[in-house]
């Protein structure tokens, strides 16, 4: 039977210049959920992302176990093949003028170019996976041009042309304008119809809709909650979280917090 689990870390510690980013790590991940994990700018987020990407590498002991698609030594080829990932880093490298159509072809080739020579094999994998998400219209524009959330939008397609088995989102909603942010998160809403996993990571609580099947909270490279949204999204958590008094509430789906004192 092959394991359930695509990600596997026991008693986890990491370290970036000097400091434990990652404190006695222990989560499972399974194939089978979209998973959110929410923390405050600091809390290791970036580091937990770093960690499954192979960026940094834990401190190994008797005790301590990393695997990633069940294997403790993943080749990165393979690793790249099969886990996408999106930050707001990535759009300082493209060009301008570059089009959506071809900004999510290069996605194939692993670059941010125009790529010359398109098949006709390729053109329809993007067609596909813009007709999927919807943004068929956004084809021939340049990137310049995008809104913001159309910017993001058109860098998850280009992730997931590859059919990858896990989609990271790296603050998907960061320094979005209203409109831009529901865009968003709409479209990431539909991502949930395709096979491909959604592991989000956000500071912002309005990102967890329904489409998470688990929430898990990260404060200061320890996990301080994990479980159903509805069991661990409540004030005590948000108290511990993020150090203020809150009130949380759902309304139409999203959650919403108020601030109850200074």
């Amino acid at each position: 039977m092959l394991n359930k689990f695509w990600f596997e870390a026991k008693n986890i510690n990491c370290f970036k210049n000097g400091f434990r980013v990652i404190k006695n790590l222990n989560l499972k991940i399974s194939y089978s959920e979209n998973v959110i994990l929410i923390g405050p700018n600091g809390s290791g987020k970036s580091s937990l992302i770093e960690v499954i990407n192979r960026n940094i590498y834990p401190v190994i002991n008797n005790e301590s176990k990393l695997k990633i698609f069940d294997k403790e030594l993943i080749n990165l080829w393979e690793l790249r093949s099969r886990i996408s990932t999106v930050n707001n880093d990535i759009k300082n490298r493209i060009n301008p003028n570059l089009k959506v159509l071809d900004l999510i072809l290069s996605g194939l080739y692993g670059r941010y170019c125009y790529i010359p020579n398109k098949s006709e094999r390729d053109l329809y994998k993007v067609e596909n996976i813009m007709k999927k998400m919807g943004i068929s219209n956004l084809s021939k524009k340049n990137f310049a041009y995008l809104s913001d959330g159309e910017k993001q939008i058109s860098l998850i397609a280009r992730a997931l042309i590859k059919k990858p088995d896990i989609l990271i989102l790296d603050e998907p909603i960061a320094n979005l304008d209203y409109k831009s942010k529901f865009f968003v998160i709409d479209k990431i809403n539909e991502l949930s119809k395709l096979n491909t996993k959604i592991f989000c990571v956000t500071h912002n609580i309005s990102m967890v809709t329904s489409i998470f099947n688990r929430v898990i909270m990260l404060k200061n490279g320890e996990i301080i909650a994990d479980g159903y949204q509805d069991n661990v999204i409540n004030s005590k958590n948000l108290k511990k979280l993020y150090g203020i008094d809150v009130k949380v509430f759902k309304n139409d789906e999203f959650w919403n917090i108020k601030r109850l004192s200074k």
